[in-house]
């Protein structure tokens, strides 16, 4: 990856420490906003009621619990997602909030122990990630984890997706966009969804569309 930069607008915190305050807001399960607010809202609500976006962001939840049980001696997991949005998508969202068992575990202890959740590579992790290797090859920079730790252990960790990578000539972008694939979706729903979250990262370019 030498001379390549990543630039990214990730409206996800995959983890964070804060001393022994844990914190995550994972995001699974998605739907385009409408310009319309009546029509915008009933697709949010649509979202909320949604048995195939509630079991996609069920997974990540899941996941997430069995990787932060066994570092934290209190663990706060909402019972549903609530929603949130960005200004094209609105999504299934749980905030995560713990307190841990070791004050020695930091920021990136806590990156490697979450990273991958099912949002970017599937389950169970291994045969997600053996498939992902032999249909898609190296994914690079795309659905990785960026971010910091400092010397308290102290950090907080972005995944990498609704990203761009900056070739070395300075002049060549590659974006990346994707989106979770349960048995439920339907591949015309899919593409729509992952075109407009590709939008994030178009427009902040100037790409017109």
């Amino acid at each position: 990856m030498s001379g390549r930069r990543l630039v990214g607008a990730s409206p996800e915190v995959l983890i964070r420490r804060r001393g022994d305050l844990v914190t995550a807001h994972p995001l699974a399960g998605s739907a385009p906003r409408n310009s319309d607010p009546e029509l915008d809202r009933a697709t949010a609500e649509e979202l909320r009621a949604s048995a195939k976006n509630l079991r996609e962001h069920a997974h990540v939840i899941d996941s997430l619990r069995a990787s932060l049980e066994p570092l934290c001696s209190e663990l706060d997991i909402p019972n549903h997602p609530s929603l949130t949005s960005t200004r094209q998508l609105w999504h299934l969202g749980t905030p995560v909030s713990g307190r841990l068992r070791d004050p020695s575990v930091t920021a990136l202890d806590l990156a490697l122990a979450v990273h991958p959740t099912p949002a970017i590579c599937g389950t169970p992790t291994e045969s997600a990630r053996d498939l992902i290797h032999e249909l898609e090859g190296d994914r690079g920079f795309y659905a990785g984890a960026l971010g910091w730790c400092d010397g308290n252990g102290d950090g907080e960790w972005m995944v990498t997706i609704r990203c761009a990578v900056l070739e070395p000539d300075g002049t060549t972008l590659t974006a990346h966009a994707g989106g979770g694939i349960v048995a439920a979706s339907d591949p015309t729903d899919e593409l729509a969804e992952t075109t407009v979250k590709f939008g994030t990262v178009l427009d902040a370019f100037g790409v017109r569309r």
